[in-house]
């Protein structure tokens, strides 16, 4: 069956695992529940879009980094990392997965002010004892390594070239899929339009197909969607869809060296994308909330903002054509920016992964893994993900994550 398949209608009326939403961190979520040798029970994964067209991983850049604030967040990256590198491995060495690598042209954080100097600072500390590559530049460093940025404005710059970069997503997304539907995973096209609760438990889920499905434990995979799924339970979240612009572009006068995903004071982003094309990335000043099926694109964004930031810090980014443009939505943790995981403590098998702020991609792996964890053990056995729990959220007690694009 082809990794991309859904059925149209589900073979039992009861499952002990339902994940609302089959992209990236619901597909993680069903392989790494479906191969723990402790786990014999049916998944069901119910999406509205199998097409994947309106969704957060159909719209996503592939990147990875280390370079966070919090050792959490990086300690999950280093597991993404060594887990698309070695893919065949953790996929129990099958012989059809194939060997990626990550393209290591690495995040160029640069800070032009000595807040933002200090800021990368402590990022950096925290990085490095966890054992990331993270080092600073001076700007005197910066135009020697990069003589191609404008550096008179520039206090501070931070890169790290080892595990950091564009990776091919859609390979490890289908084999998510793949081996998940082998192991039995079904995964059904439909939409989930009610949460059935009986006290502190939820009971199943009603489909706008009119089919009822019981289920032992649920999660919500929704990505932008998360706060309307969660409010079908009965719980508030607070994740907002957030819009994110993307362009790809040629120059007329290529860089001579392979650019690094820089991320610029202004806001916008851009990185390498192919041998002589380039990707730049941004959000509107007032970045508000938007409806889930809201991609249409701002071109003023373009015009007025990105492309003379771009052209300011790299003046051989003067002369460029636009040669793709789309949008895509983060799915925003307005709290702390930081994923909301793990069981509610009230209903608790009611089960978050959401709220990632851009991050999901890359940390699906971990994320997928953890769950899984606490699904079939009760307890998690690698890292340790009960700092993202909702207990936060309900005490206002936030773990901040502040390096968000």
């Amino acid at each position: 069956m082809p990794p991309n398949s859904y059925i149209s209608t589900p073979s039992h009326d009861s499952y002990d695992v339902v994940i609302i939403g089959g992209a990236m961190m619901g597909s993680a979520a069903a392989w790494f529940t479906a191969q723990d040798p402790d786990f014999d029970g049916r998944i069901l994964v119910i999406d509205r879009d199998p097409s994947y067209e309106k969704c957060s991983t159909g719209h996503t850049n592939s990147c990875i980094r280390q370079q966070f604030s919090s050792a959490l967040n990086v300690r999950i990256s280093q597991f993404g990392a060594d887990f698309i590198q070695n893919l065949p491995r953790h996929m129990g060495n099958d012989p059809r997965v194939p060997q990626l690598k990550i393209q290591n042209y690495g995040y160029m954080y640069l800070a032009d002010t000595d807040a933002g100097a200090d800021a990368l600072r402590a990022a950096h500390a925290v990085q490095r004892a966890e054992g990331a590559g993270t080092r600073l530049m001076t700007p005197d460093e910066l135009a020697a390594e990069y003589p191609f940025y404008a550096t008179d404005d520039l206090v501070l710059g931070s890169i790290n070239t080892k595990d950091e970069g564009y990776w091919d997503y859609m390979a490890v997304f289908d084999w998510w899929r793949r081996q998940a539907r082998e192991k039995g995973v079904e995964f059904l096209a439909d939409e989930v339009t009610g949460i059935t609760r009986d006290g502190a438990r939820v009971t199943g889920v009603a489909l706008a197909s009119g089919q009822r499905i019981a289920c032992g434990q649920l999660i919500n995979a929704s990505g932008p969607r998360a706060a309307r799924t969660a409010a079908m339970a009965g719980i508030d979240i607070p994740v907002e869809p957030r819009k994110r612009y993307t362009w790809t572009f040629s120059a007329a006068q290529p860089l001579s060296r392979e650019l690094p995903l820089t991320v610029d004071p202004s806001g916008v982003h851009i990185r390498q994308d192919g041998a002589d094309t380039y990707m730049a990335g941004a959000h509107s000043h007032i970045d508000p909330a938007v409806d889930p099926d809201d991609f249409d694109m701002d071109h003023g964004i373009w015009m007025d903002h990105v492309w003379p930031a771009i052209a300011t810090r790299i003046p051989q980014f003067e002369a460029i054509k636009v040669l793709r443009e789309w949008a895509g939505h983060y799915a925003m943790n307005t709290f702390d920016h930081n994923a909301i995981c793990g069981p509610h403590p009230e209903l608790t098998n009611f089960l978050f992964m959401n709220g990632f702020s851009g991050h999901g991609l890359q940390q699906a792996p971990a994320m997928g893994r953890g769950i899984a964890e606490w699904l079939v053990h009760g307890r998690y056995r690698t890292l340790d993900l009960s700092p993202f729990h909702f207990e936060r959220i309900a005490a206002g007690k936030p773990y901040v994550e502040s390096a968000i694009i």
